[in-house]
């Protein structure tokens, strides 16, 4: 059974054919500037070199369709026909208070995604345009929207209510809803099988950090508590938002400066985090941590935040859990930073958790950092967003 995975931007449409048999990719690419100029397909069949594809695609149909016809060219592609494909699954960040698990896409499906375009404006409105691309490009095939915000529906009131007066709740459904939750579900589950923890009972800390940057708490695979809220907006330190901050200082900044509120609240979320914090010196942490190295006194001190929050956060989910199995770092910074794994891990020394230096010397790949008698185990667990929207798309397909 192949499962195609789409992951649609405004501007930008992601795929991987998916073989279910043995979840293999067999082929993979991107779709860059839907809508503009020099619009360009990017196709990669499983062990071949990538093959670049330009012409004008003004919208996600146009595109749909260039991917198909690459998965089913004599040439480069890798099935005979679209009817091979028996199904899509689709990326779709949220579906506020409605579904707390992945479905089959109908029309109530789609209301429910154009509902919640206020909670989700740049993305909703694009997963959305990639579904109705992906109906009209291949009738009949079902779809599947694999929501964002589902693995943080699991939250109790305690964790995802705000101190704010209820009625906002009950007319405007605004509470904490948490993001990245298809990757902290995969990686929280591939902790559980690789450990060979309880899946009932084990205790699980998930630090996805990336441009965008989040950390969850999970007990049997559920989710406890996560750091994003209603927004990407709240939580950690991240490459251009601001993360956790004091509301007032959204008043006082529009008062200073006679700013609106939501010429503040663009401030937060594209121009500050690393960005912010480091005088406009980067957004990416592998520069923020190269000038951090060669003695750049607001790189220092933003490196150091970043991992300090992260760390913060660490702490509090063991609280809340009342202790912890396993620490799993994941994403782009996660994968690849050892400094930054062991930079936050300095903090958490008083849960008896040791890095082994070695172990930890490597870059996206499945590993155990922590030394064989720290107290928690840590690891090294790269996601697989795409994958996991296949397993929830052949589960509801096969």
């Amino acid at each position: 059974m192949n499962i195609l995975v789409i992951n649609c931007g405004s501007s930008s449409l992601k795929y991987q054919l998916i073989d279910m048999t043995n979840e293999t990719v067999t082929a993979k690419g991107l779709c860059e500037r839907i809508g503009i100029e020099g619009s360009n397909l990017v196709h990669q069949p499983a062990g071949k070199g990538k093959l670049r594809f330009e012409k004008p695609m003004p919208d996600h149909k146009v595109a749909i369709q260039m991917v198909l016809d690459a998965l089913v060219d004599p040439e480069h592609g890798v099935v005979k026909s679209v009817d091979e494909i028996s199904a899509v699954g689709h990326r779709v960040v949220h579906a506020g208070t409605n579904y707390s698990d992945a479905v089959v896409i109908d029309e109530n499906v789609k209301e429910v995604i154009k509902i919640c375009y206020d909670l989700a404006p740049l993305h909703n409105p694009a997963n959305l345009m990639g579904i109705e691309a992906c109906e009209a490009a291949m009738p009949g095939k079902p779809n599947v929207a694999v929501w964002d915000t589902a693995f943080g529906m699991s939250m109790d009131e305690k964790a995802y209510l705000y101190a704010i007066p209820y009625e906002y709740f009950a007319k405007y459904s605004v509470r904490r809803y948490g993001f990245h939750g298809t990757s902290h579900k995969f990686v929280s589950g591939e902790a559980i099988k690789s450990l060979n923890l309880d899946p009932e009972k084990a205790k699980v800390i998930v630090c996805h950090l990336g441009n965008g940057a989040s950390v969850s708490a999970s007990i049997g695979g559920k989710c406890v508590d996560t750091s994003m809220g209603l927004t990407p907006l709240e939580g950690l330190i991240m490459g251009t938002r601001s993360g956790d901050i004091d509301a007032g200082v959204v008043q006082y900044i529009c008062n200073k400066e006679g700013k609106d509120i939501n010429e503040v609240l663009n401030i937060l979320n594209k121009k500050s985090g690393l960005l912010g914090m480091s005088d406009g010196l980067s957004s990416d942490s592998r520069d923020i941590m190269q000038a951090a190295a060669e003695g750049n006194p607001r790189a220092k001190a933003t490196a150091e935040a970043f991992e300090y929050r992260v760390a913060k956060y660490i702490g509090a989910y063991t609280a809340a859990m009342n202790g912890v199995d396993a620490i799993c770092f994941t994403a782009g910074i996660g994968e690849n930073d050892k400094d930054v794994r062991k930079g936050i891990c300095s903090y958490l020394g008083y849960l008896g958790i040791e890095i082994d230096d070695e172990a930890n010397n490597v870059r996206g790949e499945l590993r155990v950092i922590s030394t064989a008698d720290s107290k928690v185990k840590v690891m090294l667990l790269p996601t697989n967003e795409e994958l996991a929207i296949a397993r929830e798309t052949y589960r509801l397909c096969k």
